[in-house]
């Protein structure tokens, strides 16, 4: 069995739900647990935004199968290396070997860290505003160190206006067949779970989201894909709102 969804007509929801968590981070309740959301775009290149836990490994690869449909995989993004996002990372590189791994120059020295395959012959290192084109879409790449890890960055669709946040804007909470915010009443049932993972998770690191906050101003955004939680298009002033008080 396969779970995935069609975000855009080309961006698809690779995630998984894990309800039996009962602390994340073994610090923090989730009474209704938590998600960990992966994106697969598929441009003339195909796209893989992060993986997930790998409590959820089985059901994510035959996601990432079913979505391909028998096409490569080219680039591998990582925005951020904490385990319930890239532990399937050399899992990914021995099924497609061929793949190109997309991150910061400090994600880089974690990967060899954390595994042990040749990451020097796959990694395209990229810095601050550097763009990968895809076909249609460009990717601009926007770094967010401690939001909140230092190597962490955030991806820009240029094209359809959708920002990959990495842990910003992300929020406690399993998926529960609904994927988008314009699904729910966001605010009234999810916003508390919202502040929640902010005050835990990213709070402690003000400064630094103050200066993500001010490059996004510059950035016509029309949807928020996190690692964690609904995906955000009709609340996206809200949320930013939010961060910024």
């Amino acid at each position: 069995m396969y779970n995935v969804r069609n975000i855009l007509d080309d961006l698809l929801y690779l995630g998984c739900s894990d309800r039996r968590l009962q602390l994340f981070e073994s610090a923090y309740p989730v009474a209704d647990g938590v998600s960990y959301n992966s994106y697969l775009l598929k441009d003339e290149k195909t796209v893989l935004f992060d993986t997930v836990d790998k409590v959820c490994a089985c059901q994510f690869f035959k996601n990432l199968e079913y979505a391909l449909d028998g096409k490569k995989l080219d680039y591998l993004v990582i925005h951020h290396m904490e385990p319930d996002h890239a532990a399937l990372v050399s899992e990914v590189k021995r099924r497609y070997p061929e793949i190109n791994i997309v991150c910061t120059a400090k994600a880089l020295a974690m990967i060899k860290q954390f595994f042990d395959f040749d990451i020097d012959s796959c990694a395209q290192i990229v810095k601050e505003g550097d763009v990968l084109n895809t076909g249609k879409h460009e990717l601009q790449f926007i770094m967010a160190p401690m939001v909140h890890w230092p190597e962490v960055m955030v991806t820009f669709d240029k094209t359809t206006g959708t920002l990959f946040s990495a842990d910003a804007f992300g929020a406690f909470g399993a998926i529960n067949g609904n994927l988008f915010d314009t699904d729910v009443n966001w605010e009234r049932d999810y916003l508390d779970e919202a502040r929640r993972y902010y005050t835990n998770i990213v709070g402690k690191y003000g400064l630094q989201v103050q200066m993500l906050l001010k490059k996004a101003s510059n950035l016509d955004i029309k949807m928020i894909c996190p690692l964690h939680g609904l995906i955000i298009k009709q609340n996206i002033k809200l949320f930013i709102e939010k961060y910024d008080k």
